[in-house]
């Protein structure tokens, strides 16, 4: 047991869920320490409260005015400096709420105790997540996690400041090499579609700027400080190349994807070409689901092209100019658009289809050989990084939403397994906003909302909360915050962070954290560790076993 560092004030109420420590001579709390005290019933039996600093202040006692202050240091008032820390209470055990009396001893609470002040006595599956300011290892309830009580990361924090993404992935390594997955941990997979720069392309090398210290930090959180072992590397193909060459620049060992006019027919995608938030308000969306019944006929072809009311079709543009050609054609109009369809409908649905021939057409192909090998596969690989950074809007939702559902197809299918699929999403915002509907809003709904029974994880990232669909917020059994906006962090979207967690929130550092979970009563504040694999090209060591081809190119 560690000695007292303070009492309980009298000077200030006591309740069972707050109280005020005076700080002891030569001692000091900080935000963030535990502490742990007793209180003896008049029946005899022994309560053991626990709490976390919320708040610590620092005073003269015996100064009246501001400017006491130059006296009582060039000794001429009397007055004595105190420092007095506010204690928000976690625990108590047995449970019998009473509020702490004035004058009981104040400690340090550690080990054991700090493990029952947390809870994670309770936790029998617990993931680390980080680490105290002190050092010590923070932990969150699996279960939490996994679906079993509840499910769902959400992030949010400044772009490039809050390190959201880093901290997902390091979420993920967590996961994978802590043990807490035992057999599930071999056919668990982990689904990231990486929207800025190249960075994720690179989770398989080990960080060159990864020094001993930090190295040690990853010991003490148990985990071992090395880059993921099985990744797959999925790009969209170059504008206008032929040969489908990934649209990398920093390694060549990624696989392009793109999908054939057949599947593209088969598979109803063409809801996705209109996937903007709005889109469920327009008429237009009519035309759209007409064409897809249409489409749905389409017989295929070897190459994976697809032969559509007799015409055969192996480029997206050719595609869209069949459609275009039937739903204003007036023999064809009435079957593709669908009857009492207006031209101006017809003229907007045409627009749309039109423009994304640009930015879709090296997506929706049938001009390669082989396509088979150019199919995005979640089997092959226990981590699959499907680059966006070089899409545009329309695009990324393009993708975002086919490999969505088809990836939760697919679970459905499996059924319910501790086998999970998590999926790393960042610039939530963009594909569930607040307002509107659309089909790749609707699939992040049904993952947040039954995506637990079935084992999808979402790991939902964005700037700003307030932004995001609220169910999918509130079906988030593990919140975390990084630095925020001073204004986003005043929004009611981070009502479940103290007011002072929320100051705090907009002014801490890259690589701090502030996570809330549903056993422990406050938010810890955390650090975690630099990450172990590479983030950028720059700091890419080739794996250790040599394994996959040499860039050409990383010496220069």
């Amino acid at each position: 047991m560690t000695e007292m560092v303070g009492r309980v004030l009298g000077t200030r109420e006591s309740t069972p869920l707050e109280f005020w420590v005076g700080v002891g001579e030569g001692e000091f709390l900080q935000l963030d320490d535990v502490v742990a005290l007793e209180r003896v019933l008049p029946t005899g039996e022994v309560v053991r409260m626990f709490g976390t600093v919320g708040q610590v202040v620092a005073r003269h006692e015996g100064a009246r005015f501001d400017s006491d202050v130059f006296l009582i240091e060039d000794g001429i008032l009397p007055a004595e400096v105190s420092e007095a820390a506010q204690v928000t209470a976690t625990r108590f055990e047995p449970e019998i709420f009473v509020p702490p009396r004035p004058g009981q001893p104040v400690r340090i609470a550690e080990a054991e105790e700090r493990e029952q002040a947390l809870f994670f006595d309770r936790m029998d599956r617990r993931v680390p997540v980080g680490l105290a300011r002190n050092g010590a290892p923070l932990w969150v309830n699996f279960e939490f996690v996994n679906g079993d009580r509840g499910a769902h990361v959400n992030i949010s924090g400044i772009s490039g400041v809050a390190t959201k993404t880093s901290y997902a992935t390091f979420l993920l390594h967590s996961l994978f090499t802590s043990g807490v997955l035992g057999q599930a941990a071999i056919n668990t997979k982990a689904l990231i579609f990486n929207v800025k720069g190249e960075d994720l392309l690179h989770l398989d090398r080990v960080n060159s700027r990864l020094d001993d210290a930090e190295r040690s930090r990853y010991a003490d959180l148990g985990l071992p400080s090395t880059p993921f072992t099985s990744v797959g590397l999925y790009a969209p193909p170059r504008i206008d190349d032929p040969r489908a060459t990934a649209d990398v620049a920093t390694r060549p060992d990624v696989t392009s994807f793109f999908w054939s006019i057949h599947e593209f027919c088969d598979q109803d995608l063409l809801p996705f070409l209109f996937a903007d938030a709005e889109d469920d308000r327009a008429q237009y969306t009519t035309v759209v689901y007409n064409v897809m019944a249409q489409l749905r006929h389409a017989e295929p072809t070897e190459t994976g092209a697809a032969v559509i009311d007799g015409v055969k079709v192996r480029t997206f543009r050719e595609l869209a100019d069949v459609i275009t050609e039937r739903v204003q054609s007036d023999e064809h109009r009435h079957r593709w658009a669908g009857p009492a369809i207006g031209t101006g409908t017809i003229n907007a649905f045409v627009r749309r289809l039109q423009a994304s021939v640009r930015h879709l057409g090296r997506l929706i192909r049938s001009d390669v050989p082989d396509p088979d090998r150019h199919r995005i596969d979640l089997d092959g690989h226990q981590v699959t990084v499907v680059d966006l950074h070089n899409l545009n809007d329309r695009a990324k939702r393009f993708v975002v939403g086919v490999t969505l559902r088809k990836a939760f197809e697919e679970k459905e299918k499996a059924g319910q397994s501790e086998e999970l699929l998590m999926v790393v999403l960042d610039e939530l915002n963009k594909y569930a906003p607040r307002e509107g509907t659309s089909p790749i809003k609707e699939i992040l709904l049904d993952i947040a909302e039954r995506g637990r029974s079935l084992g999808v994880i979402l790991f939902g990232a964005q700037q700003t909360a307030s932004e995001v669909e609220r169910r999918i917020i509130a079906n988030s059994s593990i919140r975390v915050v990084g630095r925020l906006d001073s204004a986003e962090a005043a929004r009611e979207e981070y009502g479940f962070l103290p007011s002072v967690h929320r100051q705090r929130a907009t002014i801490v550092k890259p690589g701090t954290m502030i996570l809330s979970q549903p056993e422990i009563p406050v938010p810890l504040v955390l650090e975690f560790p630099f990450p172990a694999w590479a983030t950028r090209a720059a700091e890419a060591v080739r794996p250790l076993d040599g394994a996959g081809p040499k860039d050409p190119f990383e010496d220069l």
